[in-house]
Formats: structure tokens, sequence, C-alpha cells
């Protein structure tokens, strides 16, 4: 497995929290995309914050078993 987070950083990466109100835009994008109402830049823009939320998901599940080596 390739290995992306430091292990003195993996406290950092399983702490780490988005900003709230990046939060509130993914979810008010959400609830737009289950009611089918994004329009097409929307629907670009939340794309991407599904894919960087599936990268950070990744990072701290790695930081995860790096502390758990310890």
């Amino acid at each position: 497995m390739l290995e992306i987070v430091l292990p003195e950083k993996a406290d950092a990466v399983i702490d780490f929290r988005g900003d709230p109100q990046l939060q509130l835009r993914i979810e008010e994008l959400a609830r737009k995309s289950t009611e089918g109402e994004l329009t097409e830049q929307e629907s670009a823009e939340y794309a991407g914050y599904v894919r960087a939320n599936k990268f950070v998901a990744i990072l701290k599940r790695q930081a995860q078993q790096l502390r758990n080596q310890k």
C-alpha cells in the first residue's frame, strides 16, 4: 500500500475537520442533488467535493492505521 500520510502527521489528519461554511455549501448541494435541482455548474462543483471527500476519507483511514501501529 502506498503511504501518503507521514506517521508524525497522523493525529492531525484524523482530527481534520472542514470549514463549517464549506460543509453547509456541500449539504446544500447534496440536498439539491437529491431533489434533482442542481445546475450544470453546481453539479460539477458537487462532484469535486465528492472526490475530495473520498480522498480525505482515504487519508483518514491510513492515518488511523498508522495510529493503531503505535
